[in-house]
């Protein structure tokens, strides 16, 4: 094992690929000020140092050099101060929130971490925090992988790999034979499983700068199991992710899988956020008497603690079978005609920056979009990504 430091040479030529690069430290998310107003743009130094600390404290072991993703960040945390690097709660909501709640808090669901390099080949190393690895309609790619993305000559993030997670530790080359070039890479964290360590490995002596998170005001996604990723075939198909490719912006996912229940308490972690809007999408879970008695309240306490940050209501998801199932149909009608009602008393009442999603065409009108009639498959989520992208498009 042996460490590997940088020439003069390497760290010019690293501040020449890299000088567009955020480097702040953490994401600025919380807080009353704007987030962006802390916000700047790397200049080649400091570009070059960020480089320069990450590469000083790469492993090398058979060849690979790998670097703790925890040093530089990931982005997609709302908060700093959590009991684990990689939780999506802060350290106080354990307690706070529900027990469900924060057991799902541990999920990695949203984040993801950036990184330059000319390495052919793209190596990962990580332990999970739970040994479930897949869900019975949910493959652990999903659950449990780390999903590659990689930067084209346009600017465009592209797919490039994912992990097929076998077990609780995994090492896994990602691609390998890459077209030799500098250019960025995204690796999105697995949905339903949380990470206890994550290190990304490239071949010894090949460039590596890590990409600091962004501190641009996020997008804060609240709801239920479709919103926290399920079932997409991998991370990066999670309608959060496609969204954060297509508005090229942070987002924070806190999906919380059965137990989106719009709690008062979750709706303080979600005011203390310095968002640049809010979307509330927990219906999937809210039965319609529950839907009557906190849409309004928890849209309202949230407009209190953030006045001019926009909201986005969504409703439900028009169950796949429903148009053969007379009960479904009357579930979706009562709980949306609850969140109409809610969404009408606060425009009647004088809340502004307040947006409507009807959910009749979040999965379109073929049937196909769900592996079990309720959740999004991978054509769901890029549907479920195109109603929102007509809704978002308007409110960013």
């Amino acid at each position: 094992m042996e460490r590997q430091g940088l020439t003069r040479k390497q760290l010019l030529g690293m501040a020449a690929f890299g000088a567009s690069a955020a480097v702040l430290g953490g994401p600025a998310v919380t807080g009353g000020a704007p987030a962006a107003a802390a916000a700047t743009t790397s200049t080649a130094a400091d570009t070059a140092a960020s480089a320069a600390s990450a590469e000083r404290n790469a492993t090398i072991e058979d060849d690979i050099a790998w670097y703790d993703v925890a040093e530089w960040g990931v982005e997609g945390k709302g908060w700093n101060d959590t009991s684990r690097y990689y939780d999506r709660l802060p350290a106080k909501a354990e307690g706070t929130v529900r027990a469900a709640v924060w057991n799902l808090s541990r999920n990695s669901a949203g984040m993801l971490t950036r990184f330059r390099t000319d390495s052919p080949v793209i190596h990962a190393r990580y332990t999970l925090h739970s040994p479930s690895l897949a869900l019975a309609h949910m493959p652990a790619t999903g659950v449990s992988g780390i999903d590659l993305y990689a930067q084209d000559a346009r600017g465009r993030d592209r797919w490039l790999a994912v992990i097929k997670p076998t077990a609780q530790s995994v090492n896994a080359r990602m691609v390998a034979g890459l077209d030799a070039g500098t250019r960025r890479y995204t690796a999105y964290l697995p949905l339903y499983n949380g990470v206890e360590s994550v290190q990304i490995g490239v071949a010894k002596g090949a460039a590596f700068q890590a990409v600091r998170p962004r501190t641009e005001r996020p997008v804060v996604f609240y709801g239920s199991s479709i919103l926290q990723g399920a079932c997409a075939s991998r991370p990066g198909m999670a309608f959060t992710s496609i969204l954060g490719r297509r508005f090229d912006r942070p987002t924070v996912n806190l999906g919380f899988s059965g137990n989106a229940f719009m709690d008062p308490e979750v709706g303080d972690l979600l005011a203390e956020l310095d968002a640049e809007a809010f979307v509330i999408d927990a219906l999937p879970n809210m039965e319609p008497d529950l839907v009557a008695e906190r849409g309004e309240v928890f849209v309202r306490r949230l407009r209190a603690a953030r006045p001019d940050t926009p909201i986005v209501m969504v409703e439900d998801r028009t169950y796949a079978n429903a148009w053969l199932i007379e009960a479904e149909r009357t579930r979706l009608a009562g709980s949306r005609a609850a969140y109409r009602r809610a969404y009408q008393n606060l425009l009647t009442s004088g809340v502004k920056q307040l947006t409507y999603l009807k959910g009749d065409d979040l999965l379109g009108d073929d049937d196909e979009a769900t592996t079990d009639g309720s959740h999004p498959n991978d054509l769901g989520m890029v549907r479920y990504a195109d109603a929102y992208t007509r809704v978002l498009r308007r409110v960013l």
